[in-house]
């Protein structure tokens, strides 16, 4: 490997400025996705009960870095097409095939949930003009959300969800979603977030094969952190170094080697 020493301790340092932004007042159970690290594993107690695979965002559509709360989970969801997969992919797609939607099990609908017969619309002036109404693609083996999702509401519309892209899990780099993170074993995950004997994998899969929507809520809401690490500390006590895949660590680094300096806070009148 051509990486100076100086470089890997850059990189220490920038993943120890991460830290410090993020690993304080953590709960006990939370789940953590680590973006760089293509992973999704599960604390409980403090320790790491479960973990597995993940694809994140291409470089262009990035998975964000956040905090939420999980709070429910969807069977067989359905997907409504976000603003910026509508506007880049799917329409140019359908100005030039309007068959692409009968293919994806898409419905046309509008903003308050009618229906809208496909034939009657001029795709060809899309994306050039606002589109006017959603796309949802209906539960599902090819829906683009697999056959769940994990909800933690947030202003990025990302989340946690199955997939039906499973042969992209056998990659080592896997950066192939528009930013939301897709788990490898997801059945799993939902298993110990309900935490419930009423609900095994066994459950949630007859749920799977009655095709229903289904929401179940978590007894409590699971803390769920998105985070770049691009240095690792391993069980056994070494560090693994991994691909800035969306070169965020010059950034980092720029900024820790600017001079110190105070800010002086606002003031604020008792």
């Amino acid at each position: 490997m051509n990486v100076s020493v100086q470089e890997r301790i850059d990189q220490i340092k920038v993943n120890l400025e991460r830290a410090r932004w993020v690993l304080h007042d953590l709960p006990e159970d939370v789940v953590i996705t680590d973006i760089a690290g293509f992973e999704v594993s599960y604390r409980r107690g403090g320790k790491i009960i479960w973990s597995t695979r993940a694809q994140v965002g291409k470089p262009y559509r990035k998975t964000p870095v956040f905090r939420g709360q999980i709070r429910y989970l969807e069977v067989n969801p359905t997907w409504t097409v976000p603003p910026t997969i509508l506007r880049n992919d799917i329409l140019p797609k359908l100005a030039k095939d309007l068959s692409y939607l009968q293919q994806m099990d898409m419905q046309a609908l509008t903003h308050d949930g009618k229906h809208v017969d496909p034939s009657t619309i001029d795709w060809k002036q899309y994306p050039q003009k606002p589109f006017p109404y959603l796309l949802r693609q209906n539960p599902g083996p090819n829906n683009a959300l697999g056959r769940i999702k994990f909800m933690f509401p947030n202003k990025h519309l990302v989340y946690l969800h199955d997939t039906p892209s499973r042969n992209l899990f056998e990659r080592d780099q896997r950066a192939f979603s528009s930013g939301c993170i897709r788990v490898m074993h997801p059945f799993e995950l939902a298993e110990l977030l309900l935490d419930d004997p009423q609900w095994t994998q066994s459950r949630i899969e007859e749920v799977v094969k009655s095709k229903q929507t289904t929401r179940i809520n978590l007894a409590k809401p699971v803390t769920v952190i998105l985070m770049y690490w691009t240095v690792n500390i391993t069980e056994d006590g070494g560090i693994m170094f991994k691909a800035d895949v969306y070169d965020r660590d010059p950034a980092v680094l720029a900024g820790l080697s600017k001079p110190f300096s105070f800010r002086n806070a606002p003031f604020l009148e008792e």
